[in-house]
């Protein structure tokens, strides 16, 4: 089968489509072909091998897994003699390793079942994205109806399903991002929208119960200006440089600073698909690559810039 691969961290240069093995499922997985898969930053971060500390899991000096991709949509192709709930035939998403390939194996609880009226490309976008989000504002944030948030980065990935899962928990939703994207960030739910190219968001005198930072242009201090008395900063992903300075501010702050990464949550994964299913979340996809263009689909992800997801094309028929 074709798979991307790297055998040294580096840039987008050191990604390759090769042919490699077809993997067999272990006891507790489920073999998927592959239909769409989607690029997220947590991609880079491995290609790249940072920050630094990530090669505890990944290997020193190279990668231990020369696969990339986590996140995937397709079919079932076959499950291991454990798992229960799923059969081939089946359309899912989820969690995977080494997604950018014709066949990628996961666990059975990091899967769920695609619902029909959704589509591959959209339950592409949804895991890692779509989860981050949701526990940013639910879990980390501790969000509720009547709540007001602040999305940094509104119109990325994670910012997209952000201002659409706020606004279905009854917040209202102040998002932040360029010029470009202030009527996509307001179709998508969000009451305000402030262009930071004319504004600086951090000196408007609006105090907010939960700020959600998804690109983290600014810093913990000036972004903690913009909470309520009981408000809480969320940073979503990990800038190197920035880790420490993040870690000690959660530390002082008791809690009301805080940086996360997404969990496999199986109930967050089935309250993400049933408001994809009803309609009240959809997921924004930006641009669409061939699987051999992985290289290029990263390196237009790390400029910073996408509206919504980046996709991959992996199979077109069913």
């Amino acid at each position: 089968m074709r798979a991307i691969v790297y055998h040294r961290y580096g840039p987008p240069e050191v990604l390759h489509l090769e042919e490699v093995e077809k993997p067999a499922p272990a006891d507790d997985e489920v073999l998927v072909r592959v239909r769409t898969a989607s690029a997220n930053p947590l991609d880079w971060h491995f290609m790249r091998g940072e920050p630094r500390v990530m090669r505890l899991m990944t290997g020193f000096t190279k990668p231990r897994l020369p696969r990339l991709g986590v996140d995937a949509a397709g079919v079932v192709e076959a499950v291991g003699r454990n798992v229960t709930g799923f059969t081939p035939g089946d359309e899912v998403f989820g969690a995977f390793r080494g997604a950018f390939a014709e066949y990628a194996c996961t666990r059975a609880r990091a899967l769920w079942k695609k619902p029909a009226n959704v589509t591959f490309e959209q339950a592409a976008s949804a895991t890692v994205a779509g989860l981050t989000a949701l526990q940013a504002l639910r879990g980390n944030g501790r969000l509720r109806a009547g709540g007001e948030v602040l999305i940094n980065g509104a119109s990325g990935g994670v910012g997209t399903f952000a201002v659409q899962i706020a606004h279905c928990l009854g917040a209202e939703v102040t998002g932040v991002c360029s010029t470009r994207n202030v009527e996509l960030v307001r179709s998508l739910g969000a009451h305000h929208v402030v262009d930071y190219t004319r504004e600086d968001f951090t000196r408007r005198g609006e105090r907010y119960d939960v700020v959600v930072d998804c690109v983290w242009s600014r810093s913990v201090a000036e972004s903690r200006r913009l909470l309520a008395p009981s408000g809480r900063y969320v940073i979503v992903g990990a800038v190197p440089d920035r880790i420490g300075r993040a870690m000690l501010a959660g530390f002082a702050s008791a809690g009301k600073v805080s940086m996360m990464l997404a969990k496999g949550s199986p109930p967050d994964r089935a309250t993400l698909a049933d408001l994809m299913r009803d309609g009240k979340v959809t997921p924004v996809i930006d641009r669409t690559y061939a699987l051999a263009q992985v290289p290029e689909a990263i390196r237009y992800l790390e400029e910073g810039h996408a509206r919504g997801k980046v996709v991959i094309e992996v199979a077109a028929d069913g």
